[in-house]
Parts: structure tokens; sequence; C-alpha cells
């Protein structure tokens, strides 16, 4: 299974030869553990790698429903993950991106930048489909007030843990391919900074049992995003077409306005009054004032990550508009 045409050979393991055939490699060892399925005596082992993890059944009016918590086995299944990701990765740059740009003809530096949102544009869209599925099927949605009630939320519905394990992943696997795609020197800070800050605050949320408050702000969060690389590929490809920034614009104040409104009610107001007032990492619960100050700073602090605007069109070196600064948006 071959992502890319080499027309070159390279050494063994080289350098060269690690970034061209990361996704082949990545696959192989993906497949070692499907393979490891078929034998009952590396069966529970691979299954450690598949599914996710501590499993408990919670009595309910119904009967009995499985839900899980997390703990260090998540590990092993997040770098499984990392590495469907890597292989998916691939797929879209081989078989989608790298079609498209060739008939462009871009720069190599809107080539980068084109790559980076096509990604982008992908997951994006797959996560608000799959976030907004989860949170109607919960009743996040219909029950806000589900968002902090019964806190601390340690047992988790499958789909929500998996979500969570498949955003973890998805995020880390961006770290490598930084180096595997090649990234100019003077774009990977940028691309860090957002990238650390998704890690951050999405572990925080699954480790701090505010999972359910966390799919909300991510919905809210990703379709802005979504909107904005949909804009910025546009944009390359007809450089006169600005109407979907105008529109990301719009999205994106309205997004934020919710973000904080809605972080400011369930950590300022719901979780304020619940009773559970206490440190208690082995109860799961972090409902203490300074952890919901520090939660509670760190949303409305950090803004989505740092993105550079394309300058409009016909502005000419000289002219009066020329002579303004192209303007940076700092998500």
């Amino acid at each position: 299974m071959a992502f890319r045409r080499r027309t070159k050979s390279y050494p063994l393991f080289s350098q060269e030869f690690v970034i061209h055939n990361h996704a082949d490699i990545g696959f192989c060892l993906v497949l070692c553990v499907l393979i490891g399925l078929m034998f009952e005596v590396t069966a529970k082992t691979a299954f450690l790698f598949i599914l996710p993890q501590y499993n408990v059944s919670v009595p309910t009016a119904d009967g009995e429903m499985v839900h899980y918590h997390y703990g260090p086995k998540d590990l092993v299944t997040v770098l499984f993950y990392i590495f469907i990701t890597i292989i998916l990765h691939a797929v879209v740059q081989e078989y989608i991106l790298d079609k498209i740009s060739k008939r462009l003809h871009l720069s190599k530096v809107k080539h980068s930048k084109f790559n980076e949102s096509g990604q982008l544009v992908v997951f994006h869209l797959s996560s608000v489909i799959w976030c907004f599925y989860v949170v109607v099927t919960e009743g996040y949605l219909t029950n806000p007030r589900s968002l902090w009630e019964d806190y601390p939320h340690v047992h988790l519905p499958f789909q929500v843990k998996f979500f969570y394990l498949c955003q973890l992943a998805y995020w880390l696997h961006a770290l490598p391919e930084l180096y595997f795609q090649k990234v100019r020197k003077e774009e990977i800070p940028r691309q860090l900074q957002y990238i650390c800050l998704y890690l951050v605050h999405i572990a925080g949320a699954y480790l701090l049992n505010l999972s359910r408050l966390g799919l909300v702000l991510l919905l809210l969060q990703y379709s802005a995003e979504f909107l904005f690389h949909t804009a910025r590929l546009c944009y390359f490809a007809d450089e006169n077409n600005e109407k979907l920034f105008n529109a990301w614009a719009a999205a994106f104040g309205v997004t934020r306005l919710f973000i904080l409104t809605l972080a400011v009610l369930a950590i300022g107001f719901g979780l304020a009054r619940v009773e559970n007032q206490a440190f208690d990492p082995e109860k799961g619960n972090f409902n203490t004032l300074l952890c919901s100050c520090g939660t509670g700073a760190s949303t409305g602090a950090s803004r989505a990550p740092s993105a550079e605007c394309p300058p409009r069109p016909g502005w000419q070196p000289g002219s009066s508009r020329g002579s303004r600064v192209t303007t940076k948006t700092e998500w």
C-alpha cells in the first residue's frame, strides 16, 4: 500500500526514507495490531490498542449501561489512533490536496498554507458532524443544565470517550507531521501554538471531568474554524473571492461570545452551586475555586490559532490603500 509515487530510492531508515514512507510504516504497525486480533494469545493485547478501556456497569432505570472512565491505558489507545490519523492524513494529502494544488499552480508559501487548511477543513468538518451527533444524542443541547449537574462526570458513554481519544490522537499526530510535511521554519511556531492550545484544552476537559462542557465548546470552536479554512481555500483558488472571510468574521465573533457566555455560565454559576465543593482526585472531583478560576481564565484568555489573513486584491504598493499594513488575525 503506497501513498506516494517515488522516483528515487532512499537508504533504509534514513531521514528521507522515514519522511517519504511514514504513512506506509504506520500502516504496517496498524496491520500488525489487526492481525493480533486473529489469535487468542494476542487478541487481548490487540483490543487494548483498539477499544477504549476502563468500562464499568452503571445501573439505570432500564437496567444497566456500560460507561467508561479514564486511566493510563488510554495512552495506548491514543497511540494506536495516532497511526490511524497519520494514514488518513497521507490519504487526504495524496489523493485530494496534491491533485488540486497541481491545478492551481501555487507558490511554495501558498502551497504550504493550502495543505494546512485543506487538512483542517476535512478534520473540522468531520469533527463538527461527529460532535453535533454526540451532543444531540446525549441530550446536552436540549438540557444545558446537564453540563454541570451531577458533577463530576466520571463515567462517560462510549461515544464521548472515543471522541476525546480521537481528538487527542489527531492533535498529537500533528506534531510529527510538522517534520514529515517539511513545514517551513517560519510557520512552525504558529502551528505549534494552536496545536498545543488544543491539546491542553481537550486534555484538560477530559481529565478534569468537564467532558460535556468541552463537547459543546469544541462544537462552537470547530464550526468557526471550518468556515475560516474553507474561506482560505476559496481565496487560494480565486483571490477575488472574499465573501466567506466576511461570513467567518461574523461567525467568529458570535461563536466566541457563545463560548465565553457558556463557560461563565457553567463554571462560574453552575459548578459554583454544586454541593461537592472539594478537591478529590480519587473521585474525579476538581470543583474548587482555584480550578474553576484557572479553567475559566484559560477559556477566556485563549483565542483561536493565529492565521495570516490574505491581503485584499487590488492593493498596489505605494498607493494610499497599499500603504496599509496587511493585518493578521490572532487565533
